[in-house]
């Protein structure tokens, strides 16, 4: 395609030399860019669409990076980046690799923060606001939020603050009537009055806080958006403009399937089908089916998600199967945890399942209501692992070392379909304490051992036992374990004992002990942070021992953009280089 607009823009002051009339051209040229990446490599497509108009007229009033620009979770802002001088990335192939998925400072001097998460976007700004007014600086400040944001506590806390700001701030609230999935929560029945209202019903969350409200019903009429942020530019005090947009705008498929588009893999235009389909099991499917059959005679289990059902395998049929068993609390992970607890108090069942990027934001709730309240929650945790989710956004290694430091919790990590399945009965069974299930993410394995079905108290299975050798290989890293204690065995001919821990909290002392009178060296794999997690415990309780401990995993730092086969082979985690450094 010949984009005569978009290839002219180097910054957003090129924006600004456009006719207005003309803009509408440029919306076409950035759809048909997002097409252009979206097919091939996939990403978050409802989002983007719906905002395009909302970017242009941004970047046509306001003068960034002067005036800031904050992306609540950063997901919408591909419109964004192309306007900033990175069209390329979304034009031309071979430039792909040039951007990631959120906003990111060092991309660009036209975004504020790394953000990948939700509902952070409001108090970012606030600060922002404050460091400019004390340091005498001028400009504008703009937090863009959406997508079923407003209902993180996080939000809820930003506006708050807010209300009593006297100084310029700019809270756009882009109401597409959609979150992940549809919206949860009491506040959006009084966005869909003021949008019935035209923004004049009584009702008003946002002047009930204390902020200045200005509404367009528009959203994706780029000429009414121009107007509208002309109108509140250098304002002196902080207002809302809430901006009523059509999430998936410009793809009927998008626009009709909001839930199913928000985020999408490569497919073919034409058709709206993936390009690689995946098929087999999955570890979502296998939930949400043993979630269904223990339904059928057990009516006191209770499915919490926050926002995001289908990441663990809820689709609609499925939800709507499960009745008033299942629970959406919109984007309120802390609400989601304190709510399991008062269900399990009351003698439920509550399953919270989540990835572990968004669990996150959750360690106060397991540490105060949950465990300490000894309530059993068991929280399902979906994509801890190297295998998971590979933005620095997103990725969830930290959550060995986070949760399974929290007193009166226990940390279960299968390593196979059937053990997967046995740990999430107990753990739904059992009365005593909250647990953390990691999901497998390496793949569905069947389990090539006998599976116990005793969880209670700390034991380590072992698999295989031999001599010199030790290797404890947790949950996802089974596997690699396995292949590890095969080759160092053909390679020294003598076999390699081979633990299955199945627990990153505590220890099997006396398995452990055992190991002492035939084993010099001992291997510890664990899928996650070293520091504070798995590993580091064993090598402590083998502290004043006559023992080796070698422990593999991963640094504590922010990966960004993984390739696995690399930070692996990094990391040294694979069987030849574990073989090499113990020899």
């Amino acid at each position: 395609m010949d984009y005569k607009y978009l290839n002219a823009i180097n910054g957003p002051e090129d924006v600004k030399k456009i006719p207005e009339d003309k803009l509408p051209e440029l919306a076409a040229e950035i759809r048909e860019a997002l097409f252009n990446r979206l097919t091939k490599i996939g990403g978050h497509f409802g989002p983007n669409f719906g905002i395009v108009e909302m970017a242009i007229a941004l970047h046509y009033v306001f003068e960034s990076p002067k005036d800031q620009l904050v992306f609540d979770v950063a997901h919408q802002s591909y419109p964004h980046k192309m306007l900033t001088g990175r069209a390329k990335a979304y034009t031309d192939d071979e430039h792909f690799g040039d951007v990631g998925g959120f906003t990111n400072p060092a991309e660009s001097e036209h975004d504020m923060f790394y953000i990948g998460h939700t509902s952070t976007s409001v108090s970012l700004a606030t600060g922002l606001a404050q460091g400019r007014d004390v340091t005498g600086k001028s400009g504008n400040v703009i937090a863009i939020i959406g997508d079923g944001s407003l209902s993180g506590g996080e939000a809820l806390e930003g506006l708050d603050y807010a209300g009593e700001m006297n100084t310029n701030l700019i809270i756009v609230v882009n109401d597409n009537e959609q979150s992940i999935a549809e919206n949860h929560g009491g506040l959006y029945k009084n966005l869909a009055s003021l949008r019935e209202s035209g923004g004049k019903c009584e009702t008003n969350l946002f002047r009930s806080m204390g902020l200045d409200y200005r509404y367009v019903e528009e959203g994706n009429d780029v000429s009414a958006l121009v107007k509208a942020f002309r109108e509140v530019k250098d304002i002196d005090h902080p207002v809302v403009v809430h901006v009523h947009t059509q999430k998936g705008k410009g793809y009927e498929r998008a626009e009709k399937n909001r839930e199913n588009w928000h985020w999408f893999p490569p497919f073919d235009r034409e058709t709206g089908e993936p390009l690689n389909k995946w098929g087999g099991e999955s570890y979502n499917s296998i939930f949400a089916d043993h979630i269904l059959e223990r339904l059928e005679s057990d009516k006191s289990i209770v499915v919490v998600t926050a926002a995001v059902p289908g990441a663990v395998g809820l689709g609609r049929e499925v939800r709507t199967k499960m009745g008033k068993n299942y629970v959406d609390v919109g984007i309120a992970e802390e609400q989601a945890t304190a709510m399991c607890s008062g269900i399990a108090k009351n003698g439920g069942k509550p399953i919270f399942a989540t990835n572990a990027t968004f669990a996150q934001r959750i360690y106060d709730q397991m540490t105060q209501d949950v465990s300490l309240n000894g309530s059993a929650v068991t929280l399902h945790l979906s994509s801890a692992s190297i295998f998971g989710m590979g933005d620095a956004t997103h990725i969830g290694i930290s959550a060995i070392g986070m949760f399974s430091n929290i007193p009166g919790l226990v940390y279960m990590c299968p390593t196979g379909k059937e053990e997967y399945l046995a740990m999430l009965d107990h753990s739904i069974d059992q009365n005593d304490h909250p647990v953390v299930l990691a999901v497998p993410c390496d793949g569905v394995n069947h389990t090539a051992y006998p599976v116990c079905t005793d969880f209670d108290g700390v034991k380590y299975q072992v698999c295989e036992k031999g001599e010199d050798v030790a290797i404890l290989a947790l949950g996802d890293f089974f596997n690699l374990g396995r292949k590890a204690a095969e080759y160092i065995g053909e390679k020294t001919g003598r076999k390699v004992t081979l633990i299955n821990p199945r627990f990153a909290t505590g220890l099997d002392e006396k398995t452990l002990e055992g190991l002492l009178a035939d084993h010099r060296t001992i291997v510890t794999l664990e899928d996650g942070i070293l520091d504070g997690g798995f590993g580091q415990k064993v090598a402590s309780f083998y502290g004043d021992k006559d023992v080796r401990v070698f422990n593999y995993g991963f640094e504590r730092k922010f990966y960004d953009g993984v390739n696995v086969k690399e930070v692996m082979e990094e990391r040294r985690l694979t069987p030849e280089l574990i073989y090499e450094d113990i020899m």
